[in-house]
């Protein structure tokens, strides 16, 4: 927490009442909010960051626990007293990586060399990590899951018995689709996979991924008996995953080409029959093309329909700003959080943090916009970065509050005035 709060470039219908550096650690990926503390992945800071938010204006970061080496936590699931935290090979540590394009454009399990068994030195953890977070401030690790491979990159839980998750396994091109059983938390087991036909290169199938793009799962997200999986430049793949040791196709969509890809989470609209679909701008200065927020009419399951895009921001030249430009993910309905099917919380990278009224599914309208100033530090240690801000997660809480959080410019939490 700063003295003073930074001041914004931009605001519209939303206030800034608190701010932390997260202990020192500004950069954020995946964020959740469990019993009044924001728990946060680090992109280049190794690990994950507790901070205590039952003040929202005094923030206070109360725990950091440090990856293993090599090792990325940048994502995680929090829901009442389990923590999940992703452990995976650090990709922008990697000198495959230095330049990001190459992270975007070509099969992760081919470039780290997770398809040849064996072949490559594993210097990093691979697996899912379980903490007790009875109390958040204190996280405990009570259990893990290993895999072979690179690691898992995002995962989905919201209580029960089964997580779901995105994985890149030993003699994979990418990450493929995993069902986890979480019967015993301290002894995770996974019990289901799918994957596109042609990533299992180990038993010979041959890849159809075209030149420059990649088609591996970012994660899914679940309602009832359906899995809804953003397979980056693969577009929507939709699971009937009723028999969880055996997901189903039930409809692949890919509208890249003509359109750019990068599909980063399919968020299901149940009571309006609707789904929300973000394609991920990846490169900087919109060099992959304008990303879309699509809106789907999702009344037949197996057959979702595009109805409309949401608008861009336009009140300033984002694109010649520096960084990226679109959208990068959305707040994804959290149960123990905030629940609407009317308001669309994402980010926007280095156009900040934006808020969509779906009321007309057929017209989506921005209702209110925060854009943080220059980030005082730059976190991102890759060559030719850009110190601009890069708003990466947002989560609402049950009374409305809005966390979002930056690769390099910290935790903002904001109040939603629309």
């Amino acid at each position: 927490m700063t003295d003073t709060l930074p001041k914004a470039d931009f605001a519209r219908n939303m206030t800034l009442v608190g701010h932390s550096d997260q202990g020192g650690r500004p950069d954020g990926v995946q964020l959740m909010v469990n019993k009044g503390y924001a728990i946060t992945g680090h992109m280049f800071s190794k690990g994950f960051s507790v901070i205590d938010v039952r003040d929202p204006r005094a923030p206070k970061a109360v725990a950091y626990i440090q990856a293993p080496p090599n090792t990325w936590n940048i994502h995680l699931q929090a829901h009442e007293d389990l923590l999940l935290v992703i452990n995976a090979k650090d990709m922008f540590a990697s000198s495959e990586f230095a330049d990001e394009k190459a992270y975007y454009t070509t099969s992760v399990g081919k470039t780290v060399g997770t398809d040849e068994i064996g072949k490559r030195a594993r210097d990093w953890t691979a697996g899912m990590a379980v903490y007790d977070i009875k109390n958040p401030a204190e996280p405990r690790q009570i259990g893990f899951m290993p895999v072979e491979g690179a690691g898992i990159h995002r995962i989905w839980y919201t209580g029960g018995r089964y997580a779901y998750a995105s994985a890149l396994l030993d003699g994979f091109a990418d990450y493929i689709f995993i069902v986890i059983d979480m019967a015993d938390p301290t002894a995770p087991q996974m019990v289901g996979r799918w994957w596109i036909p042609g990533m299992n290169t180990a038993a010979g199938e041959v890849s159809t991924v075209p030149p420059g793009k990649r088609m591996g799962l970012h994660h899914p997200i679940i309602h009832g008996d359906t899995a809804y999986c953003a397979w980056r430049d693969g577009g929507m793949v939709i699971l009937d995953i009723a028999d969880r040791s055996a997901p189903k196709l039930l409809r692949h969509l890919n509208w890249s080409p003509p359109y750019g890809g990068g599909t980063h989470n399919c968020l299901p609209l149940p009571e309006r029959e609707l789904l929300v679909v973000l394609d991920e701008a990846v490169l900087d200065h919109q060099e992959d093309g304008v990303k879309h927020i699509w809106m789907f009419n999702n009344a037949v399951r197996d057959n979702p329909i595009s109805i409309s895009t949401f608008p861009y921001p336009d009140e300033a030249d984002y694109v010649a700003k520096g960084g990226h430009f679109g959208p990068h993910n959305l707040y994804e309905n959290r149960p123990d959080g905030f629940v609407s099917e009317e308001l669309i919380f994402t980010t926007f990278q280095n156009a900040g943090v934006r808020v969509f009224s779906i009321a007309d599914p057929y017209r989506p309208v921005e209702t209110a916009a925060y854009v943080p100033g220059t980030p005082t530090t730059l976190v991102d240690h890759r060559p030719n970065r850009t110190k601009v801000i890069q708003s990466c997660d947002v989560y609402v809480d049950r009374n409305g509050l809005v966390y979002a959080n930056d690769y390099n410019g910290g935790l903002f939490i904001l109040e939603y005035r629309g």
